[in-house]
């Protein structure tokens, strides 16, 4: 996950647009040292205009001697070749013109990439999963029930290796949502933060009829308590390897652990309802999230319960909240039947139109298409392939 050094934020989305997916951006040197520390698998820092060219130069040289399978892309707002000079000298692997050429910055990324990859060995560079954070400022939105049928629309058929991550710690329904009757839950991990490992927790996880895993929220809330934020981020980054997506199921607050979520979130999915409350909530948490740098170029707003009769349209709510809807699931019975009988609607009626909502969905988290088994669009489709292409984005990007 490709990391931006930028302290102006106008400066940065920019920037992210030419990334990866799941690309991050901190504000100073010793912030992109603590993410590397964290991240043992990153392969290049971006130093963005903002940060000084003496501050940039000392950088790249400190990583050339101490991380020499990280490179270092600068840019610039201009440069000469007394800069570029001193640049190649300090171990910087490219320097970049900003607002010069849309593409030169994915290109500079991408060939950082193929470094990584020729200096680690075949088979030295993992491919990793994406983290899906499902979040809502708000209760009662339906939070819980999109994070399953989103879940189970990213599966593709069995395509995929998707788990489901509970972390509404003290109220998690999703075991009870899909019927389901853990004998573990995140609960056994607690007090393994030294240990997490997939084979781990394997032991822990949960398997439904399709295709998907569940890592489920303890059975008392008093648990909570116990389970820190640091065994949530060596859990989430244990389970990329081995699942192509994991999505995760928040509590409806900026919780310990749904801070630590967003913080190794690769997609973040913001579910809202029409009505003046909840938008409300949601403006200010995506506020909060624009300060946090959480998950910039990579959200997607489902609308849950999009009913034309409540007053306020898409349009509106997409002038509220600044950003595009990306799927709208509207009322219906037959999602609450389905929930009861623990048989979500993507898997009970895939034809319905709200299980189209949630492939819909599951294309713009994915940046593939993704939809219904049997349907027209599938027919002539070919068939799915596991590979994740590095640079493929959403379409909220």
């Amino acid at each position: 996950m490709p990391v931006i050094v930028e302290a102006d934020s106008a400066s940065i989305a920019p920037l992210l647009g030419q990334m990866p997916t799941g690309s991050h951006s901190v504000a100073s040197i010793d912030r992109m040292h603590a993410w590397l520390d964290q991240h043992a698998d990153e392969y290049v820092v971006v130093l963005g205009p903002g940060v000084g060219l003496a501050t940039a130069l000392e950088c790249a040289e400190d990583l050339r001697i101490k991380r020499p399978t990280v490179s270092v892309v600068l840019v610039r707002e201009h440069f000469d070749t007394d800069v570029l000079a001193r640049s190649m000298h300090a171990g910087v692997r490219d320097v970049v013109v900003a607002g010069n050429d849309d593409k030169a910055l994915t290109r500079a990324v991408e060939r950082a990439h193929q470094l990584y990859q020729a200096l680690r060995g075949p088979g030295g560079v993992r491919q990793l999963g994406r983290v899906v954070t499902v979040f809502s400022p708000k209760g009662g939105v339906g939070k819980t029930t999109s994070s399953v049928n989103l879940a189970l629309a990213l599966t593709d058929r069995g395509a995929r290796k998707v788990c489901l991550v509970d972390l509404d710690l003290a109220f998690g329904d999703v075991a009870i949502t899909m019927q389901l009757f853990p004998t573990h839950s995140i609960e056994q991990a607690v007090g393994s933060e030294d240990s997490v490992d997939l084979a781990m927790l394997e032991g822990l996880l949960t398997r439904h009829e399709d295709s998907l895993t569940v890592l489920a929220a303890p059975a008392h809330p008093d648990v909570r308590e116990r389970i820190t934020p640091l065994l949530i981020s060596r859990i989430l980054r244990a389970l990329r390897d081995g699942f192509d997506y994991i999505v995760v199921d928040t509590s409806p607050s900026f919780d310990d652990a749904t801070l630590t979520a967003l913080d190794e979130t690769d997609e973040c999915v913001i579910v809202a309802t029409l009505d003046v409350p909840t938008l409300k909530n949601v403006k200010v948490a995506l506020e909060t999230m624009d300060m946090l740098s959480i998950a910039r170029g990579h959200r997607h707003l489902l609308l849950n319960r999009a009913d034309d009769e409540v007053g306020i349209s898409v349009e509106k709510v997409e002038s509220i909240l600044g950003m595009p809807v990306s799927s709208q699931v509207a009322t219906a019975v037959d999602i609450a039947a389905s929930t009861n009988s623990g048989t979500p609607i993507v898997s009970h009626k895939p034809h319905h139109a709200a299980s189209q909502a949630y492939f819909h969905l599951a294309s713009a988290v994915t940046g593939e298409p993704v939809v219904a088994p049997g349907s027209a669009a599938h027919a002539g489709a070919p068939e799915p392939t596991r590979s994740r292409g590095l640079f493929r984005r959403g379409r909220n990007s």
